[in-house]
């Protein structure tokens, strides 16, 4: 059975949500808040701790109106037209809408958080001693990260492409 384009760039928007999402439910039923466990010494850790911000916990002070509207309301508006943006551009090659569309799934699973719980939970961190360390991170963001990294890619392709013909 082949699955539509429109069907399988749902089916991927909503495995992205329910990774992130059942790995949270995991984290909070199983870790205590700001409890850390270290599955390889100090270098990845698990924890639990909540975002009321964005990326990294900017915009976590700022008043609940305006964090409303930036976190919120401006996200699912992006994130609405993202999706109407994958669906109806049928010129996008398979690697920005596989993109794209984590991009979208990592989005909305965060933006749900927000709405359910009025926070992001994070749990994720990575310290590889000084060479690259994270932010305490979770699932969507990983999905973000990778959609992001396979359109930059995939956009560096298309221009070398175009530059060589």
């Amino acid at each position: 059975m082949k699955l539509t384009r429109n069907l399988s760039i749902f089916l991927l928007i909503i495995f992205n949500i329910a990774i992130d999402q059942i790995s949270k439910v995991i984290v909070r039923a199983n870790i205590d808040l700001r409890e850390v466990i270290e599955l390889i010494g100090d270098k990845f850790i698990l924890t639990n701790v909540y975002n009321k911000g964005a990326f990294l916990g900017m915009g976590s002070d700022m008043n609940d109106t305006l964090r409303l509207l930036l976190l919120l309301i401006l996200p699912t508006c992006v994130l609405g037209y993202l999706i109407y943006y994958i669906i109806t551009n049928k010129s996008l090659d398979k690697w920005s809408t596989i993109a794209l569309s984590c991009i979208a799934g990592g989005g909305i699973a965060n933006v749900f958080d927000r709405i359910a719980f009025g926070k992001v939970t994070d749990f994720f961190f990575i310290d590889l001693g000084g060479v690259f360390k994270t932010g305490i991170f979770n699932v969507a963001d990983m999905s973000v990260s990778f959609g992001m990294i396979i359109l930059v890619y995939t956009w560096f392709i298309s221009s070398k492409k175009k530059q060589n013909t």
